[in-house]
């Protein structure tokens, strides 16, 4: 593999002005720069890590740090995130520094790491309604970027999803398909996302006039036993919900057994919406009914922020990054009209 001796010696360049130019120093005239990259390139030059990161001053790597109990590391969304996160970085040679810290000591655990030199910024992920970790990262004005949205006037940069207007397409096609008993299975009551998909949800029944039943409305971690132990009980109501918007294809799993058990059929006794992550292990097309979906691959999300986390720290953009991506709704067999005659 090519050296810095080597490479300086094939330019006729002294090595401090090769190091120069590679570490993006202004004091380089462009077209020397430029000579030095396409070189180092042709010759598949790799700097020394070590001594990169005393030239430039940085740790070379990105912070990631979860809530320890949360189980992440086995969560397939989670996992997808970080798949996008990791392969981007690499073209970078940017390394993921990743440790847990319980919600309480989230805060200390960032200083620390800020302080440290051991990175040059941060990935945040899940933000709550309240997050404490965004305040104290604009407060050490400490680089960051945030998966989701949190409730502060305060400007950062994020990536996020329109989950409002997801839910609300999702919800005004089954209204204008009839159904008005429609539940939700939503994620946490503090989650972000989850408190956006359900304004986006009321929304709908507001603009069409339809009287929202709270007792459809289901809140709570989003796993497949949860699916399945939540709808059931919705399916023994007395006007039982004709349609059902998930917020994961993993609830979804958990709906459709609770509804197969109860011996309905999907697509034509009742109706199913999910969030779609575009999880490379779970295709929603290959589900037994192809399911209706809110679509936003969760791996772009990862690709979009690691190269937004690392514009800011190499000082290419000086304000807060914030990007809103729309979500496209892909109907399948899972939604139809609302039955003229109930089965329950």
């Amino acid at each position: 593999m090519t050296n810095l001796k080597t490479l300086s010696d094939h330019l006729g360049l002294s090595q401090a002005t090769v190091s120069r130019a590679l570490n993006g120093y202004t004091t380089v005239k462009p077209a020397t720069r430029l000579r030095v990259e396409e070189a180092a390139k042709r010759l598949n030059y790799r700097p020394n890590s070590s001594a990169q990161r005393l030239a430039t001053g940085k740790a070379g790597a990105f912070g990631v740090i979860v809530t320890a109990g949360d189980n992440m590391l086995i969560d397939p969304h989670f996992t997808e995130f970080l798949a996008g996160l990791t392969r981007t970085l690499a073209e970078s040679d940017i390394d993921i520094v990743m440790t847990a810290a319980a919600p309480e000591n989230q805060s200390a655990t960032y200083k620390r790491f800020a302080d440290s030199g051991k990175v040059d910024g941060f990935i945040v992920s899940a933000p709550r309604k309240d997050d404490p970790r965004i305040e104290a990262l604009l407060d050490m004005n400490f680089p960051f970027v945030v998966h989701g949205q949190c409730e502060t006037s305060k400007r950062y940069s994020f990536y996020d999803i329109d989950n409002m207007g997801a839910f609300e397409k999702a919800a005004n096609y089954l209204l204008q398909l009839g159904h008005r008993r429609i539940a939700i299975l939503n994620g946490t009551p503090d989650a972000m996302f989850a408190i956006q998909r359900n304004a986006g949800y009321l929304k709908a029944f507001k603009s069409h006039g339809v009287p929202v039943s709270q007792d459809l409305m289901v809140q709570d971690l989003m796993t497949e036993e949860v699916g399945h132990s939540r709808m059931k009980p919705l399916l023994e109501l007395l006007e039982p919900p004709t349609a059902v918007l998930c917020s994961s294809m993993i609830l979804a799993l958990g709906a459709q057994r609770a509804i197969r058990e109860k011996g309905l059929h999907i697509g034509r006794d009742i109706s199913i919406i999910s969030h779609d992550d575009g999880l490379s292990s779970m295709k929603t097309e290959n589900f037994s009914v192809p399911l209706t979906v809110t679509r936003s691959p969760i791996r772009d999300a990862g690709t979009e922020l690691a190269s937004m986390l690392r514009s800011i720290v190499d000082g290419s953009v000086t304000e807060p990054i914030q990007h809103i991506v729309p979500v496209d709704l892909i109907v399948r067999q899972s939604t139809a009209p609302v039955p003229q005659k109930r089965t329950i």
